[in-house]
C-alpha cells in the first residue's frame, strides 16, 4: 500500500500492480536468471517484449497501417528541434502557442526557418485554448504544430484544430493514452512517457509513413532522422530498454481496465471531484478558464502565494506531495493521470476542505 497519493507532473505516478509486477521480475525476467535492465536488445526476449508493446499500443490506439510506431530518446523537447529537421522542407511551418511548452518549441523551431504564429493565448497567460477554427495559416508552410494538453497551465483542446488540409504535428506527452483519440486526424503524435505510461527517458512518436524520409534539412545528424529509427525498428542504437518494458505492462493494465474509452471515463470522474469543489470553494479558485480544462493536470491558486506555500507544507505532512504549481505560474496543481486512484483525489479534496476550513477559523 502506498504511502502517498503523489500529484506530481512527471516523473508520475504509475499504476501500482505494475510495479509490483517489474519488482516480482527485477532479478529473472521469463526464466533467464536476467533482470530486463541486463538483457541485450539484440535477443529475441528484448525483441519479443518490444514487438509485443508495439502491437498492443496499435490496438490500444487503432493506429492505422501506414503510420509508424517509434521508441525514441531525448525527451519531448529533442522532438522540438527534430520535428522541422525532418518535416521544414519550405523553411516554414505554423505553430499555435497554447502553453509553455508549446512556445518552447516554436523557439526551438525558428532556428531552422520561417515560423508563424497561427494562433496564441499568450495575451491571457494561457488561462484557455485559443481559437483554432479559423487558423491564420502561411500558404507556405509544411505543418501545423500543436501541444494538446497544457501540463502547466490546465488546458486542453477539446477538438482538432481546423487544420485546412495541412499537416498537424501533436505534442501528446500530458494526455497520452488518457483517452481515444483519430491518429489519422494528425501526421504525427509524440510523447513523453515519464506522465501516463512508464519513467522518464523514452520517447514514443507515432508518425504518418509518407512523412518520413532521407529528404531532411541539410546537417540533420544520423541520429536525428526519422528515417534512421524507421528503418531500424527502434534499435539503430540501444533503446532504453527498462523504459520499454514498462510502457507494455502500462498498457496492458489500461487494456484490462476496458481500454480508452474505460479510461476516459475514469479520468473524468476524478477530474470531477476536484473541479466541482473548486467551483464551490471560496478559498481555492481554478486557474485555467472552464471550456478549457484540462482533466489531466489541475491548476489552481488559494488567496495569496504564502498560502499557497503553506499548503504545500502541509498537504506532505498529510500523505498528499508534489501539490506545489510550476515555476512559470506559481500556484498549486493537481496531475491527475491514469494511475492516479480517485481515492487520491478524494483524499485531496477532504484535506483541501480542511484546510479551507482552518484558514477562515483562524482570521475569527
Amino acid at each position: 500500500m502506498r504511502k502517498v497519493f503523489n500529484f506530481s507532473a512527471g516523473p508520475a505516478v504509475l499504476p501500482e500492480s505494475v510495479l509490483k509486477e517489474a519488482a516480482d521480475e527485477m532479478l529473472d525476467y521469463k526464466g533467464s536468471g536476467m533482470s530486463v535492465m541486463e538483457i541485450s536488445h539484440r535477443s529475441a526476449l528484448f525483441q519479443s517484449i518490444i514487438d509485443e508493446t508495439e502491437d498492443n499500443l496499435r490496438t490500444l490506439m487503432n493506429i492505422p497501417d501506414n503510420y509508424e510506431v517509434l521508441f525514441l530518446q531525448g525527451g519531448a523537447s529533442l522532438q522540438f528541434s527534430m520535428i522541422p529537421m525532418n518535416f521544414m522542407k519550405n523553411r516554414k511551418a505554423d505553430y499555435i502557442i497554447s502553453g509553455y511548452w508549446a512556445k518552447k518549441a516554436y523557439q526551438e523551431a525558428k532556428l531552422f526557418g520561417e515560423i508563424n504564429v497561427a494562433a496564441s493565448s499568450e495575451d491571457c497567460n494561457f488561462s484557455r485554448i485559443p481559437d483554432c477554427n479559423d487558423l491564420e495559416l502561411d500558404p507556405n508552410s509544411d505543418y501545423i504544430y500543436m501541444c494538446e494538453n497544457s501540463t502547466i497551465y490546465g488546458t486542453k483542446f477539446k477538438e482538432v484544430p481546423n487544420s485546412k488540409g495541412k499537416t498537424i504535428v501533436n505534442d501528446i506527452s500530458s494526455c497520452f493514452l488518457s483517452e481515444p483519440m483519430n491518429v489519422s486526424d494528425y501526421g504525427m503524435l509524440y510523447g513523453g512517457i515519464q506522465k501516463n505510461l512508464g519513467p522518464a527517458g523514452l520517447v514514443i512518436a507515432i508518425i504518418r509513413k509518407d512523412l518520413i524520409s532521407d529528404n531532411v534539412l541539410p546537417g540533420t545528424p544520423t541520429m536525428l532522422r526519422y528515417k534512421t529509427h524507421s528503418d531500424n525498428k527502434s534499435l539503430y542504437n540501444t533503446p532504453p530498454t527498462y523504459n520499454i518494458y514498462i510502457v507494455g505492462k502500462v498498457i496492458k493494465w489500461i487494456m484490462s481496465l476496458g481500454g480508452l474509452e474505460k479510461m476516459k471515463q475514469l479520468n473524468e470522474e476524478k477530474a470531477a471531484v476536484l473541479y466541482d469543489y473548486l467551483d464551490s470553494s471560496k478559498l481555492f479558485s481554478g486557474i485555467a478558464e472552464k471550456e478549457s480544462r484540462s482533466v489531466m493536470n489541475v491548476t489552481f491558486r488559494t488567496n495569496s502565494a504564502e498560502t499557497d506555500a503553506v499548503f504545500v507544507k502541509e498537504a506532505a505532512e498529510n500523505g498528499i506531495v508534489s501539490v506545489k504549481g510550476h515555476r512559470a505560474i506559481g500556484g498549486l496543481r493537481a496531475s491527475l493521470y491514469n494511475a492516479m486512484p480517485i481515492e487520491g483525489v478524494k483524499r485531496l479534496v477532504e484535506f483541501m476542505k480542511e484546510f479551507e476550513k482552518n484558514a477562515f477559523n483562524n482570521k475569527q
